[in-house]
């Protein structure tokens, strides 16, 4: 690789967090102009690295890390994200850092808004002058339509689908000033296949106009369409850096596991309907409102036992589904659980019940941040279910039993594969994908009749993905647990559920087997066709 047109060099870079080595004589090179993929398991190091590379303070308040680093031919180190920024290295992270409030332009143009003066302005000084709109608007504007996609910029964020938020994150990078290199920590992560599609153009366009990115990503099919070179990390060692070209993604999978990864879906287990009985969970003409993914008159019947899968594109609705029923957004229309009516809008009386939900906002909704990974397994199962309390002179007085809680923690930490220093390591101190895991042993702790698991692999990488996958089909087989799994990767539905219904325009428009053409999930996905209870093709455009 030409070192005369690098922009990045990472040359033997070291982490490590008290005695717990993450990194390990890292080295690799970006060139000016070019992406690179960046893959690895989580735990692997990818988000210690980008942390470095951009400054965060964690860094800095943990000693620092080893090795060097040169930008543009000169050393850097950064003490925090604001000289990183200056010195032209935008980051857009897994979690959004978007105000609800503002508009989708100002959300662009945030910290960098256009002001014009005025006769005060003049006459008291630059601080007095006010925020030029019609100018921020047409910033903004300029920004979306780089990345290709259609979204009103004059829109309240709180009211834009999920994955159109990762949009606006992009925006706001590349509008800042001199920005040289960005980096993309999952940002397909929350978005359908077409709109990964979308980003991985813009990402194209960025380059050619002399933009380098760094560009994470678990799905690995992106890596080898839209970057030029991959680095990839294992156990917090760089075991390749080459060319994509050539590469495919099974020897990507192997790379990253050390082992062979089996992609291929499993024969469904065609469980039919015998009568009522089998019925354990239905919804009669449900609607939920919430912003950017609304339910509207879906009646649906789940088996007992089964894995039912949920997709759909992104805003049509799916996400609406589990959130609606456990009371997180608005909900009207009859629920009805084991043969009897379970009140909407009430999350208490739906966990007293057996129902069970890993909510997709694993930072907003499914964890206590603040809290080691064993008060956050434990605690929905001790605070509904009275698990984990030890109690005294007939239920006089109890304490809680960290002994209890501590052994179920390290029993789901060797289940799962959760990497970290121990069961009272902080869950914000997790990886994305090792919170995910926390979130779903939070939920199996409950022992659910009924689970809702939405978006269970979010930024989880490939080996992750199919142990959680693994996990759940398990816990399926051994309990009889009912599943309901919400899932914006097609193939991640096949590989899992008994059955699929798609959502579009807040309806379900088809229930189908998994080994379904792709082609027809696509058209039902896409609104061409309904499919009615008699399985017959009512055609719409």
């Amino acid at each position: 690789m030409s070192q005369e047109n690098a922009l990045l060099q990472v040359s033997r870079v070291g982490k490590k967090y008290n005695e717990n080595v993450v990194l390990k004589d890292i080295s690799f090179t970006l060139e000016k102009g070019k992406i690179l993929g960046l893959v690895g398991e989580n735990g692997a190091g990818k988000s210690t690295l980008m942390n470095i590379l951009f400054g965060m303070n964690v860094i800095v308040e943990t000693g620092g890390y080893e090795g060097e680093i040169y930008f543009e031919g000169k050393k850097i180190d950064f003490k925090n994200p604001v000289d990183a920024l200056n010195a032209g290295i935008g980051m857009v992270h897994q979690e959004f850092s978007l105000i609800p409030g503002f508009t989708v332009a100002e959300n662009v143009l945030l910290n960098m808004e256009k002001t014009k003066s005025s006769i005060i302005s003049r006459t008291f000084g630059k601080k007095y002058e006010t925020v030029d709109m019609p100018v921020i608007r047409e910033e903004a504007q300029k920004a979306i339509d780089l990345l290709g996609i259609s979204l009103d910029i004059d829109t309240l964020v709180s009211e834009i689908p999920v994955g159109y938020k990762q949009f606006i994150e992009i925006a706001r990078e590349i509008k800042r000033d001199q920005v040289k290199m960005i980096i993309l920590d999952e940002p397909t992560a929350v978005l359908t296949e077409t709109e990964a599609d979308i980003l991985l153009e813009s990402m194209k366009r960025l380059s050619d106009m002399g933009v380098s990115i760094i560009f994470i990503s678990h799905r690995l099919r992106e890596i080898t369409t839209a970057c030029d070179t991959i680095v990839v990390l294992r156990d917090g060692n760089v075991v390749v850096e080459r060319p994509v070209e050539g590469v495919d993604i099974r020897q990507i999978a192997k790379w990253m596991v050390g082992r062979d990864i089996d992609t291929k879906s499993e024969e469904s287990k065609n469980v039919s309907i015998v009568d009522e009985n089998d019925i354990i969970f239905e919804t009669k003409n449900l609607w939920v409102d919430m912003p950017g993914e609304q339910i509207k008159n879906v009646s649906l019947k789940v088996r007992k036992g089964e894995i039912l899968g949920i997709g759909g594109l992104a805003g049509q609705g799916k996400l609406g589904f589990p959130n609606g029923i456990m009371g997180l957004f608005d909900a009207g229309g009859e629920i009805f659980f084991e043969g009897k009516p379970l009140p909407l809008n009430n999350t208490l009386e739906a966990l007293k019940r057996g129902i069970s939900f890993v909510s997709e906002d694993r930072r907003g909704v499914g964890l206590l941040l603040d809290e080691p990974i064993d008060w956050n397994i434990a605690f929905n199962a001790m605070q509904v279910q009275d698990k984990f309390i030890k109690k005294y002179l007939g239920g006089l007085f109890s304490l809680r039993d960290d002994r209890s809680m501590r052994n179920v923690a390290n029993e789901y930490i060797e289940q799962l594969e959760i990497k970290c220093t121990s069961e009272k390591q902080l869950a914000r101190n997790l990886s994305g994908g090792n919170q995910q895991k926390v979130c779903l042993a939070k939920a199996f702790a409950t022992d659910p009749k009924l689970l809702f698991v939405s978006e269970p692999t979010r930024g989880i990488d490939v080996g992750a993905k199919e142990l959680v996958l693994n996990a759940l089909r398990k816990y399926n087989e051994e309990n009889n647990t009912t599943i309901v799994i919400v899932s914006s990767e097609l193939e991640e539905l096949r590989s899992i559920s008994d059955r699929i219904a798609i959502i579009c325009e807040g309806e379900i428009f088809g229930i189908v087997p998994p080994e379904t053409d792709v082609t027809e999930f696509g058209l039902l996905m896409s609104g061409e066709y309904k499919i009615n209870e008699e399985g017959e093709k009512i055609w719409l455009r």
